[in-house]
């Protein structure tokens, strides 16, 4: 693949269909959005690497919300990595780059060497979608299950959404001639179409805890072609999932070219943000210049830091809460 060619998939989300399995799916690449989301921290490498896992599942999962909609992942756990928490924002006009932002937190005395996954333990991963003002946001949650987050998704769509579901993702550093060792992603997402299984069958949960899983969501009929598709999946490697040499529409080719599958427009994704001074003022608006004075630093000042971007806000006291005696632009 040349050099303008890989550019052009780097942080996109290709949809497309199976015609022929009636299975829908997307496919992602991240390179500099994931630089961009973890230079903004500095987390230890298992953190890190969930962190990208938790991006990559936002990016696929996300392309499928509307525009101007946001979709939210997070994980909270009992675990050494208490939350990781991720925010997808639909493209404001058709054509415009999807935002990704994405944090993680956790305690690092409590950190061990054992596979990043082994860092999360018993809790819940949720997802939530804000369609905007005036309506309510939806959000549905399962317990933390599987090896992987992509197991932990994968859970919540045959449980919340009895949709099954497939993630197979690859995540790592990478090295490139000529380029620093840097952050790459790469993955595909599988799904049965709706009207093949809008229905769990009423047999016994298979998954683990008695969650639904996406095999008990498949009846004989459709069940040939949700395993015959799967089993191609199963042949890829990292690297194809990953590129940069493999361009996502060869790949569709490589694993599926007998199920006939059908590309739609690429949606480009980017890191943003949208913390601002103004947002912080109106979190503040509620409190009262009491509840305000014991917000306030030695320094006689109110701060406040981004957890995403790391973006750092410093006040005055005077010009925050319903009590404001000054206007903010006096500060």
């Amino acid at each position: 693949m040349t050099l303008g060619s890989k550019i052009a998939w780097d942080d996109t989300v290709l949809p497309f269909q199976l015609d022929n399995a009636d299975i829908r799916g997307r496919v992602a690449r991240l390179d500099g959005v994931l630089g961009n989301i973890l230079k903004q921290h500095d987390y230890p490498p298992v953190v890190e690497a969930l962190v990208a896992e938790m991006a990559l599942l936002t990016a696929l999962i996300g392309q499928t919300v509307k525009l101007r909609w946001k979709l939210s992942l997070q994980v909270q756990s009992k675990g050494p990595v208490r939350m990781i928490a991720t925010d997808y924002y639909g493209p404001s006009d058709e054509g415009e780059p999807a935002r990704i932002r994405a944090y993680a937190s956790y305690d690092d005395k409590r950190l061990t060497d054992t596979a990043p996954f082994d860092q999360v333990g018993e809790g819940y991963f949720a997802i939530m979608i804000d369609q905007g003002t005036g309506m309510v946001p939806y959000q549905g949650l399962t317990p933390i299950a599987g090896t992987s987050l992509a197991e932990c998704a994968e859970a919540y769509f045959a449980q919340s959404e009895q949709l099954p579901t497939r993630f197979e993702l690859s995540f790592g550093k990478a090295t490139e001639p000529g380029i620093g060792e840097h952050w790459r992603a790469g993955g595909v997402m599988l799904q049965h179409m709706p009207k093949a299984s809008p229905f769990a069958k009423g047999t016994e949960a298979t998954g683990e805890g008695g969650l639904l899983h996406a095999r008990d969501l498949i009846d004989d009929e459709t069940g040939e072609n949700w395993n015959r598709v799967n089993i191609l999946l199963d042949s890829v490697d990292d690297m194809e999932l990953i590129g940069p040499h493999v361009s996502v529409t060869d790949l569709l080719v490589r694993l599926f070219h007998e199920e006939q599958p059908r590309v739609f427009d690429a949606q480009p994704v980017r890191f943003g943000c949208t913390c601002s001074e103004d947002r912080v003022r109106q979190s503040l608006s509620i409190y009262s210049a009491k509840d305000i004075s014991t917000m306030t630093t030695d320094d006689g000042r109110v701060t406040a830091d981004c957890q995403f971007c790391g973006a750092h806000y410093d006040l005055d006291p005077a010009t925050v809460g319903f009590e404001a005696t000054k206007a903010p632009d006096d500060d």
